[in-house]
């Protein structure tokens, strides 16, 4: 199973899009406290647009708490990383996965990333940018454990048409 661990998020619509994401990809989402903001938050419900209610979603009271809780293979972004995304082994269904995000304005702790160097994850960019915007570096490090797992359980097609509806107009 695939995790998205989001350490002291700051910015409501971020969230929003995350949920959105992990509702998408059937990805389970930790929340770690402090939040920056409450989760009944006019502005996370609009970013989740009416999905959230189907968001699979914990909340932690600190980091301590998530780890005495969850056990798995830990994966942090970070931009003090030195190894691509791509560069891991994502393949096995059957392992829990977490991928550790932190917050917008300062990232993870590096007490926090210390212990797991080797598994510091950077997703190649330029010397212009410094990040991402946090909703899109989840997509992208969901989407692609997804790809090196075959997409499990996911659409292939719009479920709502048929599927010539580009070629029947």
């Amino acid at each position: 199973m695939i995790n998205v661990v989001l350490f002291e998020p700051e910015i409501p619509t971020n969230t929003g899009n995350i949920m959105r994401t992990c509702i998408a990809t059937n990805t389970h989402l930790h929340l770690i406290k402090p939040l920056g903001f409450k989760l009944d938050d006019k502005s996370v419900k609009r970013s989740g647009v009416n999905y959230i209610d189907k968001c699979h979603y914990t909340v932690y009271e600190n980091i301590k708490e998530f780890f005495e809780k969850n056990k798995g293979e830990y994966y942090f972004l970070t931009r003090y990383g030195h190894t691509p995304h791509t560069s891991f082994d994502y393949s096995n269904k059957d392992s829990n996965i977490y991928f550790f995000f932190g917050k917008e304005s300062t990232g993870i702790p590096r007490e926090i990333l210390k212990p797991y160097i080797d598994k510091c994850l950077r997703i190649p960019m330029t010397s212009d940018v410094r990040a991402l915007n946090l909703a899109n570096t989840v997509a992208i490090v969901v989407y692609e454990a997804l790809r090196q797992q075959g997409y499990p359980n996911l659409l292939f097609d719009e479920p709502h048409k048929s599927k010539n509806f580009i070629e029947e107009a």
